[in-house]
């Protein structure tokens, strides 16, 4: 038989917790943190499944969530890829919708007493979510979106990531290396000859990314290492201490 060899489906278990377990572990305590991971469903070349975003963020909320008392929300697997439209697989929603479903997620959870929200972001073409977040604060409502561009750099260094976040856009060093810490059976051969370097994309919102990449990668990924990505996720659960401390103050 000849084809494509099989892949194992992209995980990203909800979690596993009871009305019980939640009421229990929550009780007392004045203000409640929730953490919601947001992914993509979009192309990440030949190498790397379509819910890398989602997987990334995933594995970051559950080490969060491993250090610090939040509650963990299931991830919102489809977002904002129209970049990536020229792959198959690529799924989009409008800023419109997606700016809709967190607004919506985050007066849930404030009307059954959680008061503060973070978005743990996985897919950089989520621009509208800092809008989110800002027409919240400017609301008087208490929600964070995580990690922040100067978090991504902290981890990079600390990490030995070689490639700059400019240069590491797409299926590169980081995001290869964050799977085959958190999911090497998701990534398959081939990273290793993938490098793409297109770091001049001042176009990029009007012709999308197959202007720059014929692969759909633009980034490094033959640097990529478990050991780099297990890196990263420590060095973001540290940076996460302050917006946890921000949101979590009476000041």
């Amino acid at each position: 038989m000849t084809g494509s060899p099989s892949r194992p489906a992209a995980r990203c278990p909800v979690p596993a917790d009871t009305t019980e377990d939640i009421r229990n572990r929550e009780a007392g305590r004045s203000r409640r943190v929730a953490v919601l991971p947001v992914g993509s469903h979009e192309q990440h070349g030949p190498f790397l499944p379509l819910a890398t975003d989602t997987l990334v963020a995933c594995a970051l909320a559950r080490e969060i969530a491993a250090v610090y008392p939040v509650r963990s929300l299931p991830p919102v697997t489809v977002s904002c890829s129209h970049e990536h439209a020229a792959w198959p697989g690529t799924v989009s929603i409008s800023s419109v919708t997606l700016h809709a479903v967190v607004r919506d997620i985050a007066d849930s959870l404030r009307r059954s007493g959680v008061e503060a929200l973070v978005v743990v972001n996985g897919h950089g073409g989520n621009y509208v979510l800092s809008h989110v977040v800002q027409e919240a604060s400017a609301r008087g409502e208490r929600m964070a979106l995580f990690p922040a561009a100067e978090d991504w750099e902290t981890a990079r260094v600390r990490a030995g990531v070689r490639t700059s976040l400019l240069t590491d856009m797409h299926a590169g060093e980081i995001e290869t290396s964050v799977l085959l810490h958190a999911h090497p059976e998701m990534v398959r051969a081939g990273y290793e000859k993938a490098d793409v370097v297109a770091d001049d994309r001042r176009q990029l919102l009007t012709t999308g990314m197959s202007a720059y990449t014929e692969s759909g990668v633009i980034g490094r990924p033959s640097l990529g290492s478990a050991e780099k990505g297990k890196e990263l996720l420590a060095s973001l659960t540290a940076s996460f201490a302050p917006y946890f401390s921000l949101l979590t103050s009476d000041a």
